[in-house]
């Protein structure tokens, strides 16, 4: 007879359920959103750029959050979590001003915050504090962009959408690094005997004070001119610390490889944020330097390098990781160059959005995969 209380057997990983989830909801919203955007498909959720960016951030990016952070949750609280976020996705593409579907969508992200937004407060470090008000800000934001969608408004104007995308971008720096730091780490001790460069706390903080800055400055005409130097600074930063963890001394190590590469998106969009912010002009399809290149290499790397774990695995023998990096790169640079490309734009558009769609589809199958190969603990 087990003697494990019968709490701790009912309880179900937040990431078995949210990161299957959230990269299918990620491969499919790339095309639909064209279809809707550029061939006449009604869908309410993503019938316009606000109503797109609104929905990667707050439905797909928070899924990816929940996943990750929410950790072992009681079965029942669980189900619920995902009852909620997918009423909010399925319903807003049919009825998105729907009084049941905004109050789905606001208490999943009320929830989420209400969960993992404490857990941080206790922390000895500031540098770890800082994630409680950045998660609170991410899903405060998510129910407040709701109010526009119930007023028949753009759920999410192009401003309030770059403040929400920087905060991500410091969301991103800061949780990268703690992925990166003690895995590169760990791989160098093991083959080399050397100790790696680390979490680099200098320049962690470094980050985190510029890339706080940034958001209260870049979205708004009247600041925008000097959120570049600070802007400039953290891509700089970012490069240098890269450089710090060695990234020739991982030949062995593709999974990491793949994973630097989204941390270097991270440098790159800074760079040519700072770049078209000093000109005067607006940061448009700059920011997908950082939801396409970063946020989908590092997402995705993340999610599959814990499931893998998770089953005992080795992640530097998954196939698929350095290419899913790749096809993300490939994605990222397609969506950048489309409106300046002229009459090829749209053609671009479909080609980036399959090599994202194509990407999120190969991590779905691969966290399927793995997730079967776990043990079947409690927590796990």
């Amino acid at each position: 007879m087990s003697t494990k209380p019968a709490g701790r057997r009912s309880t179900l990983p937040a990431w078995r359920l949210f990161f299957p989830l959230a990269a299918l909801h990620a491969a499919i919203s790339a095309p639909l959103t064209l279809a809707a955007f550029y061939h006449g498909l009604s869908l309410g959720l993503l019938a316009s750029p606000a109503a797109h960016g609104r929905e990667l951030l707050f439905g797909f990016a928070l899924a990816v959050i929940a996943g990750y952070l929410l950790g072992p949750l009681p079965r029942r609280w669980l189900l619920g979590l995902v009852a909620l976020w997918l009423a909010a996705r399925g319903g807003g593409l049919l009825w998105p001003e729907a009084l049941p579907v905004l109050l789905a969508d606001g208490l999943f992200a009320a929830l989420l915050a209400w969960r993992v937004v404490p857990r941080f407060l206790a922390a000895k470090k500031w540098r770890n504090r800082m994630l409680s008000p950045l998660l609170g800000v991410l899903c405060l934001l998510a129910v407040a962009t709701l109010v526009g969608r119930l007023a028949r408004h753009d759920p999410l104007p192009p401003a309030l959408m770059h403040h929400a995308v920087l905060w991500l971008v410091l969301l991103m720096a800061f949780m990268g690094g703690r992925v990166l730091a003690p895995a590169i780490n760990g791989h160098l001790m093991a083959s080399r005997r050397q100790a790696g460069a680390g979490i680099q706390p200098r320049l962690e903080g470094g980050l985190i004070l510029l890339l706080g800055v940034t958001p209260l400055l870049a979205p708004w005409p009247s600041t925008a001119s000097l959120a570049a130097p600070p802007m400039a600074a953290a891509g700089l930063v970012v490069m240098w610390r890269l450089g710090r963890w060695r990234p020739w001394t991982l030949a062995e190590r593709p999974d990491l490889l793949g994973l630097l590469l989204g941390y270097t998106w991270l440098g790159i969009g800074l760079l040519l944020a700072a770049r078209t912010l000093w000109l005067g002009q607006p940061l448009g399809g700059v920011i997908h330097a950082f939801t396409v290149g970063a946020l989908g290499t590092l997402a995705s790397g993340i999610m599959l390098r814990q499931a893998i774990l998770r089953a005992k695995g080795r992640p530097e023998r998954e196939p698929l990781l350095l290419p899913l990096a790749l096809l993300f790169a490939v994605a990222a640079v397609l969506r950048l160059v489309a409106f300046p490309a002229g009459a090829a734009w749209l053609p671009l558009l479909w080609a980036s959005a399959l090599a994202w769609s194509l990407a999120w589809l190969l991590t779905a199958w691969r966290l399927l995969v793995w997730s079967r190969r776990v043990p079947s603990r409690p927590g796990i």
